[in-house]
Order: structure tokens, then C-alpha cells, then sequence
């Protein structure tokens, strides 16, 4: 299975200058943590980080020091995600059929939601991971008053990774540049071509570290993880 690694962004909200995910957690960079679950991950054969070139001798150095037994390719991110991810399906080898997608900043996904989206995409289009939604849901209009309260039961969060066939990821994201799209991840892509997109189990301590509260959770995770 081929993964891309969505890693361009800045870190404003965790009030940093840089690429967040050059940020230490555990001694280690975030990225490092999302590397190593794709290392240990049984179906991952290949990975590519999209990101900045400024960054790659940092990524470079950070690879060579994990001794990672599986190909890593740097690619140029654009001025988006969405941008990112279209350069990212360009440098795909030839032999990619399906692809998963995560975001670095996800550092504490497990080998075992790698593997579990990379068999279940083997039979569906397109795939996201997710959890149910705990919290009761309010829809507020511009001046702040509820408008309604959607059922919750129906209401998933929506994580990384997710999977979709190439060709057809391919296909709506030119059909998004056409049209002039702007989202925020690539499942939004693929229904606003039709396309269906399945739910599959999330983990709960899969969280996109963005603030500086998110980085104390995420050491007191990995240490927990034994870390």
C-alpha cells in the first residue's frame, strides 16, 4: 500500500514559526511518530511526505536517523492541502491503484488503523477513518442562535487515514480544479463527484496535535504507549 503524508503546513495555532511537525514530542519529531507507525505497519510498502522544500534537509536528517527499512520520497507541496495532496497523487509510481492519505500532524496513529484502512480500501472507492461524535451537535447561524441539533447518532469526527482508488482520486481532483472546489480533505472531493465513502473505526487517541495543549496530550499517550 502507498501512503502519502500531507506535511506543508505552518504552525500558527501551536504559536511556532516553523513546521509544527519538526516539534519535539518524546524527544522525537511529530513526524517521527507518524514514520514509525508507518514503518511498523505490516501493509505500508511505500511513503511520501508532501511538504516544503525548505524542510526537506530537516525531514532528510530525521529519516536517516529513524533507519526506516520501507522507500521514502520528499514531494513539493503547493499552497494548500488540497494542493499538496494533487502533487502528491502526480508522484505516486505507476503501480499505485489505491492510496492512503494521513496527516503528519495525526502522530499517534497506530500500525494497526494503517493496516485495517489499507485492507479495507482494497474493496471499496474511497474510505475515511473516523469516530462516532460524543458531544450533542448545534447548528448556529450568524448571529449565534441554534438552528437546529442534528441527531447524533448519524454525526461521525472524521480522522486520517484515508483511502482511495487513484484513478478515480485523480479524476476529482482535476474535477475539483474545473470547478474551482475548496476543501478540506479529499472524502469531500469524492462525494462532490458522487462517490461514495465509507466509514471505517477511527482510534480515539488519534488527534491532529494543532495547539499546545494537543503536544501535552500527546506525550502523556505515547508514555503511556510506553514510550
Amino acid at each position: 500500500m502507498y501512503l502519502l503524508i500531507p506535511a506543508a503546513g505552518i504552525g500558527k495555532r501551536m504559536g511556532s514559526n516553523r513546521n509544527k511537525l519538526l516539534l519535539l514530542v518524546r524527544s522525537q519529531p511529530i513526524i517521527a511518530w507518524t514514520l514509525l507507525a508507518a514503518e511498523a505497519a505490516r501493509t505500508i510498502s511505500w511513503i511520501g511526505i508532501i511538504s516544503q522544500p525548505a524542510d526537506w534537509s530537516d525531514f532528510q536528517a530525521i529519516i536517516a536517523d529513524l533507519k526506516l527499512t520501507k522507500p521514502v520520497e520528499l514531494i513539493q507541496g503547493g499552497f494548500t492541502r488540497q494542493e499538496s495532496v494533487y502533487n502528491g497523487l502526480q508522484a505516486l509510481p505507476v503501480a499505485a491503484e489505491q492510496v492512503l492519505i494521513h496527516d503528519g500532524a495525526r502522530c499517534l496513529v497506530t500500525p494497526d488503523l494503517f493496516d485495517s484502512c489499507a485492507q479495507s480500501i482494497r474493496h471499496c472507492p474511497g474510505l475515511i477513518a473516523g469516530v462516532p461524535v460524543k458531544d450533542t451537535i448545534k447548528v448556529v447561524d450568524e448571529q449565534g442562535i441554534i438552528q437546529k441539533t442534528p441527531d447524533r447518532r448519524q454525526l461521525w469526527a472524521a480522522q486520517t487515514p484515508q483511502g482511495f482508488d487513484v484513478k478515480l482520486l485523480k479524476q476529482c481532483h482535476a474535477e475539483g480544479v474545473r470547478q474551482g472546489w475548496e476543501v478540506t480533505d479529499d472524502a469531500a472531493l469524492f462525494e462532490n463527484c458522487g462517490q461514495k465513502v465509507r466509514i471505517v473505526e477511527g482510534e480515539e487517541t488519534n488527534l491532529k496535535v494543532t495547539t499546545p495543549q494537543d503536544l501535552a496530550i500527546a506525550e502523556f499517550i505515547l508514555m503511556s504507549r510506553g514510550f
